[in-house]
């Protein structure tokens, strides 16, 4: 495998290090501050060391921190390598600058990756006559935890390059899902900050305390998140699935959406969409085969819990 390049060394520069050397990769780091590879050396063992505590590391923290090197000159950290993940700060005048370094001194044909976590691939490339291989990757955080990474294609994006990238980020343990169209946030910060205005809101009008919110997703929400999307969540939690979910709630949610100025019902064609798309995912007939699945799941993970917190 060729190596990967590393451009910005703060927390997601360090943690791409770890999932991609964590894979087998070599990784080439570079920061445009010196003292800002002197930190990253010292975080990166320090994960290292954390993660093999646990057993999540297939071999020793020093044979995965051998493959990761550090380098002065971006010229040398960019040499043959497949991939060039930047992740410098959420700066749009910073990333078109170093866009425009990356395409210029990587090979042509690597794959140059954004970790931002809202902008879009056409605000960074604009103007750049290699548009075709920019594209955004923005990960869960810490992706060596959270193996999820969100692929954001431009219109100019290829299918060539966002394939392969795809397949290098499989390679490295990391699920890909695909923003098929350019919105600020993506899916992760879009769905996280739905419940986070919300949550603003419920304090802000006295409806509840920081802590009762916590709490609610941390007991609740949370663990269900843990197994399930917001869809299958619905899907098992009403027998007869998304259809009779939202025959049955689709109003409630429409007043709640309005009572904030959003207005947006789940209309029959967009309701018939989803549906199909879980009948797709798990037939009716497989329901209370997935529910039993569900429930197991959940007492596990409650069992660990209790164990927790009487620890």
């Amino acid at each position: 495998m060729r190596p990967v390049a590393v451009v910005g060394t703060g927390s997601i520069g360090v943690a791409f290090g770890i999932v991609f050397a964590s894979a087998s990769r070599y990784v080439r780091m570079w920061d445009p501050i010196a003292d800002s590879l002197g930190r990253a050396r010292h975080d990166i063992a320090d994960r290292l060391a954390m993660l093999a505590s646990r057993g999540l590391l297939r071999e020793p923290a020093e044979d995965v921190a051998a493959r990761i090197t550090f380098h002065d000159e971006l010229e040398h950290a960019l040499w043959d390598v497949e991939l060039v993940q930047e992740c410098a700060p959420e700066d749009i005048d910073l990333k078109r600058r170093l866009f425009d370094l990356l395409g210029r001194h990587a090979p042509a044909d690597a794959v140059l990756a954004s970790s931002s976590s809202a902008l879009i691939p056409s605000q960074y490339g604009a103007g750049l006559d290699f548009q075709d291989r920019i594209l955004g990757a923005h990960p869960g955080n810490p992706p060596y935890l959270l193996r999820v990474i969100e692929l954001v294609r431009s219109p100019e994006t290829s299918d060539k390059f966002l394939d392969l990238a795809a397949e290098i980020y499989a390679d490295a343990g990391l699920t890909a899902v695909f923003v098929r169209k350019e919105v600020e946030g993506f899916l992760f910060n879009r769905l996280q900050g739905a419940l986070l205005r919300e949550a603003y809101c419920l304090v802000r009008d006295g409806v509840a305390t920081v802590e009762d919110i916590d709490e609610v997703v941390r007991s609740g929400l949370g663990l269900r998140w843990s197994l399930m999307g917001p869809f299958e969540t619905v899907d098992l939690n009403t027998r007869g699935g998304v259809q009779a979910h939202a025959a049955r709630m689709g109003p409630a949610y429409e007043r709640m959406g309005a009572e904030r100025g959003q207005h947006d019902p789940w209309t029959p064609d967009l309701v018939a969409s989803v549906v199909a798309q879980r009948r797709r995912l798990l037939p009716l007939d497989a329901w209370e085969q997935r529910v039993r699945w569900r429930d197991e799941r959940l007492m596990l993970l409650r069992s660990f819990k209790d164990l927790q917190e009487e620890s």
